[in-house]
């Protein structure tokens, strides 16, 4: 394994993962079900169940299990098959040069994330023991974050995942058994937000888990680390429904029960989940806030210094170290985490996600119509007409709709997603004679 590690810390963004640098399935299971457990996920199905009604917030969750299920399924295998990174695929779509934007999103994404799960940690931290400053909970917790992407996906993430994805499945739990036995069984958790129930609320709450269409991005730099021999499983399992039956469903519904049961003396956040969750397990529960965190993490951490890396490298040939990306992203969490820019954080959020419906739309494309026109890094021209125009063109329509009105915005993401499709697979005039032409040679 040993030779392995020093394999992946050595490989190129740019380079596609070789067959002898590979993961186990199970030791990929491990690694990449740490994005199952986020405090985030628990607050989202909580916050639409009061917003739109429970009814409607579960069966957004279905829909939305169904879809990340089947997109994640087609992805992976065509990541498992090629060995491809997101910023290597996005050359593709992209072109060389294009593709930065890709990285940019994706890095950026990924380090607001770090920042609003590493601040949850940070504030636990010092509601549990007032006595440490907030800011030096803050730096223990970007200090060890960084620590552990110092190692590798193969030889130690999915290990540490492994660990600890028991106390996870437990602490969810010994969160809603506690609360029966403190505050009674709540029957009518279902009814919860049941004055804001309307028709259509379940498309509002579908669309919603839209914006967090950035694991699309998480599942392609984690899947092309699994042997091809295992791609059936990881698209059917390990990166489709089941994950996010879990990931979504599960976390949601537990959200949902404790949200109905635990009295809440502020309005619903994160933080305001976490401290609930404290002060009914104690320190038990600064320990579960503390997995939960943690192993999401591992992902954001791990995933914002590759595409770091591969941004700096490809637009302005710093060819620094994996060390020095890692650094360089637990130094830009920590100054976020001290900074009062949360509410702009939430809107940049809103508006990149846009630039992720738009990608995974365009790459989808590309993987069912398109990808026998995949060319060698070496032929790829620096923009991609093709792909560039329908990002740029599905992007604009999605903020614009964003920006006609709150009626408006549930309908961004989706019709980003099928702009993008429609541009990218109709723009090459000479697209139906190669899908001819394909068909009969096969």
């Amino acid at each position: 394994m040993a030779n392995l590690a020093q394999e992946e810390s050595n490989q190129d963004n740019y380079s596609p993962i070789p067959d002898n640098a590979r993961m186990g399935a199970f030791s990929l299971t491990m690694a990449w079900w740490a994005v199952c457990s986020a405090i985030f996920y628990i607050v989202i199905g909580a916050s639409l169940a009061l917003s739109y009604g429970a009814k409607n917030a579960i069966i957004g969750m279905i829909l939305s299990v169904i879809s990340y299920g089947l997109i994640n399924s087609v992805m992976s295998r065509y990541a498992i098959k090629e060995g491809l990174s997101v910023a290597l695929f996005s050359r593709r779509l992209f072109g060389s040069a294009g593709a930065s934007l890709a990285t940019l999103i994706f890095f950026s994404t990924a380090i607001y994330y770090a920042v609003f799960e590493g601040s949850v940690i940070a504030v636990a931290i010092n509601n549990t023991f007032p006595w440490i400053d907030y800011k030096w909970a803050a730096l223990f917790v970007v200090v060890y974050s960084v620590l552990l992407i110092f190692g590798s996906v193969q030889t130690w993430l999915d290990k540490f995942n492994g660990i600890l994805l028991p106390f996870y499945i437990l602490g969810l739990l010994a969160a809603v058994v506690v609360s029966i036995n403190v505050y009674g069984y709540q029957a009518d958790w279902m009814s919860l937000g049941e004055e804001n129930h309307t028709t259509f609320g379940w498309w509002d709450c579908f669309t919603y888990y839209m914006g967090v269409w950035v694991l699309m991005l998480f599942t392609f730099d984690y899947a092309r680390f699994g042997k091809k021999k295992d791609s059936s499983y990881h698209s059917r399992y390990n990166f489709g429904m089941p994950f996010y039956l879990v990931t979504f469903l599960v976390n949601g519904v537990v959200g949902i029960y404790l949200v109905s049961s635990i009295p809440q003396d502020e309005a619903l956040s994160e933080v305001s989940v976490v401290l609930s969750i404290i002060k009914l397990l104690g320190i038990w529960g600064l320990f579960f806030v503390w997995v939960t965190q943690t192993r999401i993490n591992t992902a954001n951490y791990y995933l914002a210094t590759m595409n770091m890396q591969a941004f700096f490298d490809n637009i302005l040939s710093i060819k620094a170290q994996k060390l020095f990306w890692s650094i360089s992203v637990g130094v830009v969490v920590y100054i976020l985490m001290l900074s009062n820019i949360f509410s702009y954080i939430l809107q940049a959020l809103a508006y990149q996600g846009v630039f992720v419906v738009a990608w995974v739309g365009i790459a989808l494309a590309h993987i069912l119509f398109r990808s026998f026109y995949d060319q060698k890094d070496e032929s790829l021209s620096k923009f991609n007409p093709p792909g560039l125009t329908s990002w740029l063109f599905s992007t604009i329509i999605g903020l614009l709709i964003m920006n006609f009105g709150h009626s408006f915005t549930a309908f961004a993401a989706p019709v980003t997603f099928i702009t993008s499709i429609v541009i990218y697979i109709n723009l090459k005039p000479d697209y139906r004679n190669k899908m001819h032409h394909k068909v009969k040679q096969n």
